[in-house]
Order: structure tokens, then sequence, then C-alpha cells
């Protein structure tokens, strides 16, 4: 017979091999881990926190449930009173706003405080009961082992719900906002980030607390959630009564992000690549002299003698100490990249080999990837590399001035195909890949922090869930220059912001294939521009054509990589420079209001890109709005996508009225209007009452 125990501030079943665990984790949320393994593995935290000591949760047997408040004062805690029909047979537990019920059967199924549903496990085998008429021989979940090694194969089923709305999930790229109806892999790459937590319209918030590769499917008929190989399932549930409670209750489980400076809310300078010292200093240097905002400028990749190096060519960047201190004078911080590479030729190649710091094969050999070399890649699941790393940067970067960094390529960058072939510290790439721009980004957290920074960022090419409180900045990656990849960075943004990875940013004027000289291109780049000074961090970026190739092509036998064209504000002709000055003017006015949202994101766990639900629940259009949001509670922004367009039919959400910026126009809230999007303007609303610094005041 199944067995029950409440002990130790938690709920556990087991039947046979199969053991249950359910226990409070941060404010309303419970954490549920399920194992056939002989011990569930309760030593990992994964995206989590650790749990808080003295956390309150209401638990008991429902047969042995108090049913008086002096029976419920000799159990040490106020039970709710359960109403289940299931003879007895089942237990619950609670914390806070959040319950979940299991059966005699082990099935599960979890109620807001009201007793409501929100979601319950898949079950097509319940024949012996009346209500569950199914007679299919199909368990809500399933660990199937790996023959003759360790780990299974895991899939978990929940019932789908109609009307539901799901969003969150991390980045991917697809113009829908809700995701249901989509199957999303579970694999970082390039423009992709897997962060698997889900916001749901019922009420709900649900992390897959699980770094495996995998899939989620939004289906129809169910919702399933996979791990090619897995030692347990792990997941993470709350309730809430709006979004943002839930997005709260979030942050509580999994930590938020620190403090943005406010010297990095402006504008961002970068472009693939500047190649010298000294042409990144003449930009710098003739961006101020023209009187426009920069608080960062890049160096971008290939500044290095090798990959694996880190350090910089001596050749073309002689100075970087004095580097820094000019572009300090000009109130300008200078943010480097570092790739994870580590060519077979680096001069730190050997060592790291001999002290295990570099990912393995399981197949046998080193490389990973062929890229301007043969290349493997630094181990982040291993603490003695994430210290190695550091220890390099540090000499090499951060002693000469450098504290912000640049980790590109952190998904990592290799062929995903080839992912069941790779073995990390921490076990087969299978079982923890994603967690690896985490860890990327925690080796520089760390180090920093250790040599008495605060207000830690890092700019990184992925993410996964808790990887914000490292001071993660996400950006979407290597996406291409059209309307269509603009319009789909919109939804990626939102969906980001809700899994937690507040701070993000895109390409101005997307990565790939943007001819600086069309005007096709400078069109897109207007539009572009606009609505990048209304995300979370303004960065025009981007690899233009035609490229230059470099001379000479190899230098002690590394090659060079070329740069693109120019991608300066004041390179895109006469009509687009005072539309491209207007908006980065604009953002730097708006800094005190940015600095709000930060500092929202920081104690709240509150996006800055927020969509229009967010804060009008009751509104249903709100939830089907996918192409305008909320920055911060104050502004609906609404980028135009469409090459050509002169108007868009923008949404504003009720009950307030909104004030059209452009043109002054008052509009009641709870319906369309059709907005006046010439190319220097971009829709923009500011709720009634509210007071904006550049924007009215």
């Amino acid at each position: 017979m199944p067995s029950f125990d409440l002990s130790q501030n938690r709920l556990f079943w087991q039947s046979g091999e199969e053991k249950i665990q359910i226990e409070p984790w941060g404010k309303d949320g419970l954490r549920v881990r399920l194992t056939r393994a002989a011990k569930l593995e309760l030593d990992e935290n994964w995206a989590l926190l650790p749990k808080a000591p003295g956390l309150f949760a209401q638990m008991g047997m429902l047969r042995d449930a108090p049913k008086n408040d002096k029976q419920r004062a000799a159990a040490g805690g106020a039970f709710p009173d359960a109403a289940l029909d299931l003879q007895g047979n089942a237990a619950f537990i609670q914390n806070g706003k959040t319950r979940a019920v299991i059966d005699r059967h082990g099935y599960l199924r979890f109620e807001n405080a009201r007793g409501e549903e929100l979601l319950r496990e898949c079950i097509r085998n319940r024949s012996d009961l009346s209500e569950y008429s199914v007679p299919l021989n199909r368990p809500a979940r399933w660990l199937k082992p790996h023959i003759g090694r360790e780990g299974y194969r895991a899939a978990i089923y929940f019932e789908a719900y109609e009307g539901e709305r799901l969003f969150g999930m991390g980045q991917y790229q697809e113009e829908s906002l809700d995701l249901k109806g989509l199957r999303l892999p579970l694999v970082q790459q390039n423009s992709q980030i897997s962060c698997p937590f889900l916001l749901s319209s019922r009420g709900y918030g649900f992390l897959w607390n699980n770094p495996a590769v995998g899939d989620a499917r939004f289906m129809k008929n169910e919702t399933v959630w996979t791990a090619r190989s897995t030692r347990q399932i792990d997941y993470w549930i709350c309730a809430g009564d709006s979004p943002d409670e839930i997005l709260q209750s979030y942050a509580s489980a999994v930590g938020t992000a620190p403090m943005m400076r406010q010297d990095l809310m402006g504008f961002w300078q970068c472009k693939l690549r500047y190649r010298t010292q000294e042409e990144l200093l003449s930009v710098a240097r003739e961006h101020k002299r023209q009187g426009l905002p920069m608080d960062a400028i890049v160096v971008d990749f290939f500044h290095w003698t090798m990959q694996g190096d880190w350090k910089f060519d001596p050749v073309d960047w002689p100075d970087p100490e004095g580097m820094v201190r000019e572009l300090k004078s000009l109130g300008i911080s200078l943010v480097v990249s570092v790739w994870p590479t580590v060519d077979l030729r680096s001069e730190n190649f050997y060592e790291m080999k001999e002290k295990d710091y570099l990912i393995r094969n399981d197949r046998g050999g080193l490389t990973t990837s062929h890229f301007m070399g043969e290349v493997t890649l630094f181990d982040a699941m291993n603490p003695g590399a994430r210290a190695f790393i550091w220890k390099v940067c540090k000499q090499n970067y951060y002693d000469k001035g450098i504290k912000l960094f640049w980790l590109d390529s952190a998904e990592p960058i290799y062929n995903n195909e080839q992912i069941d072939n790779l073995r990390y510290f921490s076990g087969p790439a299978l079982e923890t890949s994603n967690l690896y721009p985490l860890n990327f980004c925690k080796a520089f957290y760390e180090g920093l922090q250790a040599a008495g920074e605060s207000d830690i960022l890092c700019l990184i090419r992925c993410g996964w869930a808790g990887a914000q409180r490292y001071g993660a900045l996400t950006w979407s990656g290597d996406v291409q220059s059209s309307f269509q990849s603009m319009r789909q960075q919109i939804t990626a943004g939102i969906n980001a912001g809700i899994s937690g990875l507040h701070w993000w940013t895109t390409d101005i004027g997307g990565f790939l294939s943007g001819f600086p000289a069309q005007e096709e291109f400078r069109e897109l780049l207007l539009r572009w521009f606009a609505w990048g000074a209304f995300q979370p961090v303004m960065r025009l970026h981007g690899d233009r054509l035609p490229y230059e190739n470099p001379e000479p092509l190899y230098r002690n036998g590394v090659e060079q990589f070329g740069t693109g064209a120019e991608n300066e504000v004041w390179r895109f002709g006469e009509k687009a420079y005072p539309i491209l000055k207007k908006y980065l003017l604009l953002r730097e006015a708006m800094k005190p209001y940015i600095a709000r949202l930060m500092w929202e994101a920081h104690e709240f766990g509150r996006p800055p890109m927020r969509p229009l639900f967010y804060h009008y629940p009751a509104d249903e259009t709100a939830w089907r709005v996918d192409e305008s949001y909320l920055f911060g509670p104050d502004l609906l922004v609404s980028p135009v996508y469409e090459a050509g367009a002169a108007q868009k039919w923008v949404y504003l959400p009720g009950p307030e009225a909104w004030i059209e910026c452009a043109t002054g126009k008052e509009y009641a809230g709870c319906q369309w209007v059709e907005a006046d999007a010439p190319i220097e303007v971009i829709p923009l609303f500011l709720r009634k009452g509210a007071v904006v610094p550049g924007i009215n005041s």
C-alpha cells in the first residue's frame, strides 16, 4: 500500500520504488521532487535559492486533519479545512495561497487558497474510478531508466484547460506571446534562451526546475514536460491573485537582478567589430564631439591573441589602461568580449586540459568545433574552471580597469545535434547543459564580487532561470536584419522578462545582413532604434555589410577576423541622423524613470517590459495583445515593424485613460485607436496622470 509521511515540514509519499516529496519553497510556493531511484537527491537546488529557514507550511493528512481550533493548535499550525471526495486516502500540503493534494495513487492536483483547481496531472489510466472512465494505460508521468547506466528519460503530463493562456519560458523566436499550442525545445541556442518558467492566466506560476535537455509541449489536450536524461523530476509551483503577485513569488524562490548602475541605463555603442584601439577611441571621441550621450562602448571578439588566451593583441590594442582612462574621461565605460572557446594552440590550453577544466567528449577527441581554429570549450560547470577563467581575465582585463564583460557564445556554441557526446564536470550534457550560461555568468559575478565590485552586470547571449541574480543582461542573439525578425524580438523580450530575465536587449537593426547604405535597411534601423529607447538596455550592434578584410589575413598563424561596415548614428545619412539623435536624447532624459524600473526589478522581480495584462488582468483583450507592451506602469510602447507604415492600430487597456505622446490626444482605455506613425514617431502612450522625465517633464 502507498504510504504518507508528514514530518520535517514536508509531505512524502511512496509506493514501491516511486517517491514524491513536496515542501514549501519561497513565498506561496511548493517544490515537488519525484524519483524511482533508491533515494531522492536533495542537495541540488538548480534554479532555486536555498529554502528560507523557519518557513511555515500548512499540511495534513485529510483523513487525520484536525477539525477544530484546539486540534489545529495542538498540531502546531493552522490547517485549512478540506473537502475532497477520496475516501480520506489523500494528503495535502499548503504554503500560503498554494495547495497540493496527492491521492493514494500518487496523483497530484494543485489549488489556490479558494480551493479552485489550478493544475492537475493528466490521467489516462484511471478506469478504476468513476469520474475517470478512460481505459488507457498511460501514467501521468514516467521515469524510464537508461539500460545499464544511471539516469532516466522522463516525462510528466498535465491537463490542458480551455481558454488558458501561457507566457514566459525565456526567449524563443515566435510572434505569438501566448505559448499555447507551441512545442518549445528545452536547449540553449543562439537566439533561443531556455528559461522554463510559465505564467498562466489561470493564476499560477510553474518552473520546470530541471536543466536537462528536453522539450515542453503546450498542446490542446495536454501539457507535457520531458527530459532526455535526468536523475529525477523537479518542479516548483505557486498561486497568485495577479501576474504581479505570481512574479513576486517566483522572485522569492529564484532571486532578482542586482540594482543596475544608472550610468549604464543610457546608450551603448557596439559593432562587429572595432579592430583597433584607435578605431574605437575615434568613434567615442566623435560621438561625444557631436554632443551625443554614450554610456558604454564594446570591444567585440577577436581582439585577442588566440581564443582562450583572454587578453588583448598588443599590436592592435597597445595600451588598454590608457584607453580605459580616456574613455572614463568622456564618461564612457568599456565592455570587453569573452568567449568560452579555447584554441588548442592557446597558452592556457595545456594547463586547462591537465586540470580537467575543459568540456569532454564521451566518444574521444578534444575539439567541439572549428571556428577560426580548432577549439574546445572551458567547462563552466567546474568551480575550478570558473576560478581559472576569472583569474586570467582579472589579470588581463580587470587589473587594466575593465569591469564590464560581454560573455558571448554562452549556450555554449557547439553543434546541438552532438550534444549527447559532451560531458561536463556536473555530468552528461543531456542532464545539465541548460545551466551553462548561468555558470558562465556566475564565474564573473563571483570574481567581480570578490574583487570588491557591486552592482555587477555581464552582457550574455543566453541564460537560465536564476541567472538574473548573477547580473545577467541577456540579448536576443544573432538575429536577422528584417522587419519580421524585429517583430519576433518584441514577444521574445516580453516573455524573457516574465521568465525573470529582466535585463534584456537586442542588436538594434538586427545582426545579420544589414547594409547601412541601403534605404530599406535605414528604415528598419530607424524603427528599431526608436524601439531600442524603450528596452531595458539600448544597444546599437550588428554585423554590417559590406565587409572589410584585415591586412594581413594571418598573424602568427592566427586568422584575423574582418570588420563590418560603419555602424554609428551619424553614418546613416542626413535624414536619419536627427531622428536617431532625438531618441538618444530621449533615452538619456528618461534615466530617472528607467532607474525606478530597475529598482522594481531588483526589489520585487517586476520586469521593465510588461505585457498589457500585467497591470490590467481584468481586461480580456489585454491578454491577447502581443506586439505592444508596458515599459513600466506608465508608458505603453507599440513598435512599428512593417515597411512603409505610417499608422498603426494600438490597443489601450482600461479602465484608465491614455495620452498619445506624439499628438497630446487623450483616449479612454479598453479600445483600439489608430495612432499616427510617420518614420520619426514610435506609437507611445502615457498613462493619464503619470509623469515620466523626457516625455512630459
